[in-house]
């Protein structure tokens, strides 16, 4: 059973005629009887009295109408319902993101967002960097924002931040009055870092370049505990300048800067290269991106009746 069987069916039952039906569609009158025996085969009972030119419901015909009818509302509803989804904001836009991200980038993106489509929401699913991408390509979230690089010939990547990576120390620090050091002098104090990641990458190809051991006092999983622990005057460490600036203007901590030190991060909105946009996600990539629209695909749109059951037939004549 279809809903071009279902058509033909309502048609028949409104017009109480398989030719006017036929008229009605654009189609021939064996075309529709053709796919009434089909729909009676199907249900396994006459749905139709022919008597001359006369069509009347048998008692299963009449069961079966209002069933009919409603399938073809729902079907109908279906349709605009998805093409609703494409033309205007709405629906639900999810992204994943680290623990930092979340909490010093995403908050003015989405407060960007939802300022001009308030229908739409916003959900954000904290992950690492792996998990980011992997959500991506399983398709479990329309976005991820992530550190670059980002390698992987099935994805998107559009860089929307960039801020440098700067020494942190709490403002007792013997450094704290210090308005920038050499790099050896970092050595001379335990420092705090982060176990894995691009920023501790970078920062172990820095120390390497001019031979250096750090005197790490502890290596930690997040950006935000180690923040709270330098706070805390358990060491100095190496945070996003954007993860720390209000707490610099709060005199919670100082920023340091460190000579011959250039290190910064770039974070990038990562989605699927054949991901279907809706028109909120198209959205929100124009403003997190600050850039161009995405490239989205128009939601698939079901044939009219009569172009269907042409369709119908051809494939009935080709067989």
């Amino acid at each position: 059973m279809d809903f071009e069987q279902l058509r033909t069916f309502q048609q028949v039952s409104r017009l109480k005629s398989f030719s006017r039906a036929a008229e009605k569609l654009g189609v021939t009158q064996p075309a529709i009887s053709a796919q009434i025996r089909s729909l009676e085969k199907e249900m396994g009972a006459r749905l139709f009295d022919r008597d001359g030119g006369k069509v009347t419901f048998t008692a299963a015909g009449r069961l079966f109408e209002p069933f009919a009818e409603h399938c073809l509302q729902c079907q109908s509803h279906i349709v605009v319902a998805v093409n609703e989804l494409y033309r205007s904001a709405r629906g639900e836009v999810s992204v994943s993101a680290s623990e930092a991200t979340s909490l010093y980038v995403l908050p003015a993106v989405f407060a960007q967002y939802k300022k001009h489509y308030t229908r739409v929401n916003l959900n954000i699913v904290r992950a690492e960097h792996q998990r980011s991408l992997e959500m991506v390509i399983n398709r479990e979230v329309d976005f991820a924002i992530v550190s670059m690089p980002v390698k992987d010939p099935r994805l998107l990547v559009q860089a929307i931040h960039r801020d440098d990576i700067v020494l942190v120390v709490a403002p007792n620090h013997p450094l704290a009055t210090r308005e920038s050091i050499k790099a050896v002098d970092l050595l001379q104090f335990p420092m705090l870092l982060l176990k894995q990641g691009r920023q501790r990458t970078l920062l172990n190809h820095f120390f390497a370049s001019f031979d250096a051991h750090p005197r790490i006092a502890m290596e930690l999983d997040s950006s935000e505990l180690l923040k709270r622990l330098i706070c805390a005057e358990l060491g100095m460490g190496f945070l996003p300048r954007a993860n720390v600036v209000d707490d610099v203007h709060a005199g919670l901590l100082r920023i340091v800067k460190v000579e011959g030190m250039r290190l910064h991060r770039e974070l990038a909105l990562i989605l699927r290269k054949d991901r279907t946009l809706t028109r909120a996600a198209q959205l929100f990539s124009e403003i997190a991106t600050g850039g161009a629209p995405q490239a989205y695909f128009p939601p698939f749109r079901i044939p009219r009746p009569a172009r269907a059951a042409r369709q119908v037939i051809d494939a009935s004549r080709r067989s």
